[in-house]
């Protein structure tokens, strides 16, 4: 596809799938909401969910996916294994699968590579950390639970010790990390680009009220181009080479960050936002019992 028709543009995984470049995602999206963005997405074309088990929302996902009368086989649909299962993760997506009342999802991720005690949310596990849960998730593969595995928020020295474990037989499909102007993470996306993972964008937006929006690089682009600053990161990170993930619940916003086909960022464009000179994470990792961010996905 050209990079006049991102809505049509799908990555080819390792396995052969193919992932379509623009989903919905879900993150902080409120209670009796989600249901009604899902379908709302799917009416105008998109072909992609992205939840997980800690955001609380996949019965809800689910429902919005049955409701849009969408065959299921024509939707991608993601989901995370949170923290405290990784010493159950044959339970974890079996919990999900049944709250989302799908058989199966097209991708499933180890939502951080954090470890964390169920009985003390602030505590890690002596005794297991993100290698174990893998080899636990290479189990999916075969089961008909999963059609491809993968990470999130994995930086540069994580993905080094899962991949030089003996026991990783099979590699994440994907990494899926926060990706903006303000965060474009260029050592970390060459590294995965390099090793043969595909890199999914959340936060695409740069999250609510974000810094992005008083950007004046941004917004003289969106103004020249008579598009919104959104459609424009959408445009930034599709070209870029990774899927992206824009979070909404209103229908106005969900329908226009899905109308990006028919024109495209110059070459100059994507260079000056690229190189914006400001930083900062949506997601930290100081909630966590352990450090997973070490500077090296600057």
């Amino acid at each position: 596809m050209s990079d006049t028709e991102p809505t049509k543009k799908a990555y080819t995984l390792a396995s052969g799938d193919k992932m379509p470049a623009i989903g919905l995602g879900t993150w902080q999206s409120g209670k009796n909401e989600v249901s009604e963005a899902v379908k709302h997405a799917l009416s105008v074309g998109y072909r992609y969910i992205d939840t997980a088990l800690a955001y609380g929302n996949e019965h809800e996902v689910g429902e919005g996916i049955r409701a849009s009368g969408v065959p299921r086989e024509q939707i991608w649909v993601t989901t995370k294994l949170d923290n405290p299962w990784h010493k159950r993760v044959a339970e974890g997506i079996d919990a999900s699968l049944k709250n989302l009342g799908l058989e199966y999802v097209d991708l499933y991720l180890m939502h951080w590579p954090c470890s964390t005690r169920p009985d003390d949310l602030k505590k890690h596990y002596d005794d297991w950390n993100f290698i174990d849960t893998w080899r636990e998730m290479q189990k999916l593969v075969g089961t008909g639970k999963v059609r491809n595995i993968g990470v999130s928020n994995f930086g540069i020295r994580n993905l080094e010790k899962l991949l030089n474990d003996p026991s990783c037989k099979i590699k994440p499909a994907v990494n899926q990390i926060e990706l903006h102007p303000n965060n474009p993470s260029p050592k970390l996306v060459a590294y995965c680009k390099e090793k043969g993972i595909h890199v999914t964008g959340y936060s695409c937006l740069g999250s609510t009220n974000s810094p992005l929006y008083k950007d004046k690089t941004l917004l003289s682009i969106a103004e020249s181009k008579g598009k919104t600053p959104q459609q424009i990161l959408l445009h930034w990170g599709i070209r870029n080479g990774w899927d992206v993930i824009p979070k909404s619940v209103n229908k106005d916003r969900i329908s226009g960050n899905f109308d990006i086909d028919g024109w495209s960022l110059t070459e100059d464009e994507m260079q000056k936002l690229s190189n914006l000179p400001d930083r900062f994470k949506v997601c930290g990792d100081d909630w966590l019992p352990i450090k997973v961010f070490f500077g090296d996905d600057e």
